[in-house]
């Protein structure tokens, strides 16, 4: 697994989507797997689960935060579940799934080359 981030502005900030092993844990401990979950969020059966794609969202954008916070000794609040399916309905939940499943392939792929 590699550490895997993508920024995107929102109202003038610009945030990042990490996708590491904490993200990683937070959806399985929802979820039991990350298949579970990217099944329902990448719209394969039908329409993308709202929920699975806001609380992934969430768990991304506030690790985000949390590892900006860090380096930079910021303290930027983390965002809520409503915030952000503002965020998402804003922007664009097309686009975003995107991002958000972009940013997990990325971080899952293997290293190894064959």
């Amino acid at each position: 697994m590699k550490d895997v981030d993508k920024k995107f502005e929102y109202k003038g900030k610009e945030y990042r989507l990490a996708f590491n092993l904490n993200v990683m844990e937070e959806i399985q401990d929802e979820y039991e797997t990350l298949d579970k979950w990217g099944s329902l969020t990448d719209g394969s059966n039908g329409e993308v689960n709202a929920k699975a794609v806001i609380f992934g969202f969430t768990a991304m954008l506030n690790e985000g935060i949390d590892m900006d916070n860090e380096d930079n000794g910021t303290d930027i609040k983390p965002f809520t579940h409503k915030q952000v399916g503002r965020l998402l309905t804003e922007i664009g939940l097309e686009n975003m799934t995107k991002q958000l499943n972009d940013v997990v392939v990325e971080s899952t792929k293997s290293d190894e080359k064959n």
